[in-house]
């Protein structure tokens, strides 16, 4: 079994925070930026290129989270449509105020745990109601790159139920960017032989996030 806390890296420019397999989403961010940068591509084409790219590593690479005998068939991921909105800039890490233990076990899609701290919280506005996520780091990392889980009104019918996941990293200002349309699902929704961390109830929004990945609609 895989032990990891769930990152997938398809570009090793990621931190890995338990061996699982390689991990994807700073990469989302330092992809887009990268291609922004390099090839002048706008927002929405930087995004839609990166996500041709992941779909080439989940069909062929060997440490893809598909089961190999399921690649050949693998067409791609589904995504909702890319939602600027759903960007945020310039965010400031606020010291965790909570209720509850700034150093936790957070619990594991197979029944374990993983030591973790709660780094600080986020506020933004979705549709004009504001919102807040905690955000988390595992032990061995620091407050440069940190881990956000959250699972949305979205859950069980449009995204997996137990959440999806953004990797942000601290801008050189010291700020941070959430952007909704680079939240991916954990390894385990592909293949369960994957240890995925498991949304804690704080960062459950009753607002729908229809950015990033999702689940593969319904046939009409």
């Amino acid at each position: 079994m895989a032990d990891a806390h769930e990152h997938h890296d398809h570009g090793g420019a990621h931190h890995d925070h338990g061996n699982e397999h390689p991990d994807q989403s700073n990469e989302h961010v330092n992809h887009g930026h990268e291609h922004e940068h390099h090839h002048q591509l706008s927002y929405e084409d930087a995004i839609a290129e990166f996500r041709a790219d992941k779909d080439r590593f989940f069909r062929s690479a060997p440490n893809s989270p598909i089961p190999e005998a399921e690649r050949e068939a693998f067409e791609g991921l589904p995504y909702y449509p890319i939602d600027p909105s759903l960007r945020y800039d310039e965010l400031l890490l606020e010291s965790y105020a909570g209720d509850e233990p700034v150093s936790f076990e957070i619990p594991t899609s197979d029944g374990r745990t993983r030591a973790a701290e709660r780094a600080g919280v986020f506020h933004f506005p979705v549709s004009g109601a504001e919102q807040t996520l905690t955000a988390y780091v595992f032990e061995g990392d620091g407050n440069d790159s940190l881990f956000v889980p959250f699972v949305d009104a979205t859950g069980s019918s449009e995204t997996y139920g137990a959440g999806r996941y953004l990797d942000i990293e601290r801008e050189e200002d010291g700020t941070y960017s959430i952007d909704f349309n680079l939240a991916y699902h954990p390894s385990c929704v592909y293949d369960m032989k994957f240890s995925c961390p498991l949304t804690p109830a704080e960062n459950r929004l009753s607002v729908p996030i229809r950015a990033g990945e999702r689940l593969a609609p319904a046939p009409d």
